[in-house]
């Protein structure tokens, strides 16, 4: 019996096979960056276990692989942490959600692969191992192209008038929000990354008005720039995993054509197909 997570800023999503079925749970996201041990722990506790099939205790799982968000080499040992004392009997594999990204879309094939979801990275793969990475430095300093920055740029036009009146104000009535309401989530409450990123789907579902199909290609841009030219290799293809890259793939495309790289895979969720990888 053997589990495979794969968890983002907002999501992980967790594939559980027993002898008879294979099930799968979401809880919300775990990023050692942003929580200790004790934090995943209780995570796991009170919105996983409740969720496993009743025959089986966690002494049967005998397998954990575990890729995730902010799982670097200094900080995973609070996910492993948390999964040992939990699932005492099972082996415990712990990597980044990026690896975990380009197994999924590219298995033992080289290529570059990315992640447009809540947050933006992107790695050069060999086929094996990463052997190239951009930092991607989090949504204040990098992140182009992710939902949170898409929705930090939606929320400066709207508060800044840069965007038509009629746009604006379908915004603030889309999500009930007021200028008040916005800084106060942004400045005072916590993991503003994930205030700003649910706010990306009103872009996804008014991509075609001109003023947001810009800032949807300026993005994209800024991706592609800040984050692929360095790997200078054009000759490979382009693969992502997010819902950003999901919902936005024809502005993908045309992004990718101004800079001369070709589309590979473009998945919403690694999910399935690290199931076939470690199959």
């Amino acid at each position: 019996m053997r589990i495979i997570a794969d968890s983002g800023a907002t999501k992980t999503d967790w594939l559980i096979y027993t002898k008879d079925k294979t099930s799968m749970v979401r809880t919300t996201g775990i990023n050692p960056y942003h929580q200790t041990s004790d934090d995943i722990k209780q995570t796991i506790n009170l919105q996983l276990l409740p969720e496993l099939p009743k025959d089986i205790s966690c002494t049967d799982i005998s397998e954990i692989y575990f890729y995730g968000a902010g799982c670097t080499k200094v900080k995973k040992h609070a996910v492993e942490k948390a999964l040992e004392f939990i699932f005492p009997a099972s082996k415990i594999y712990v990597e980044s959600d990026l690896l975990g990204a380009a197994r999924a879309l590219l298995g033992k094939t080289e290529g570059i692969a990315c992640i447009l979801g809540t947050g933006s990275n992107s790695c050069l793969y060999d086929g094996c191992d990463i052997v190239a990475n951009t930092p991607p430095l989090g949504y204040i300093l990098g992140d182009e192209g992710s939902g949170a920055v898409l929705g930090k740029k939606l929320v400066a036009d709207c508060l800044k008038h840069q965007l038509p009146d009629y746009l604006c104000k379908k915004f603030f009535e889309r999500f009930e929000l007021t200028p008040e309401i916005i800084l106060n989530k942004i400045y005072r409450e916590p993991q503003a990354n994930r205030f700003l990123s649910s706010l990306a789907p009103f872009i996804g579902e008014n991509k075609h008005f001109p003023e947001i199909h810009s800032l949807l290609i300026d993005s994209f841009s800024d991706f592609f720039k800040r984050n692929l030219e360095s790997y200078g290799r054009k000759d490979l293809s382009v693969n992502f995993v997010g819902s950003v890259a999901f919902y936005c793939a024809e502005e993908l495309a045309e992004t990718a054509r101004k800079y001369d790289y070709s589309i590979g895979k473009i998945i919403q969720s690694p999910i399935m197909e690290l199931a076939k990888y470690h199959s």
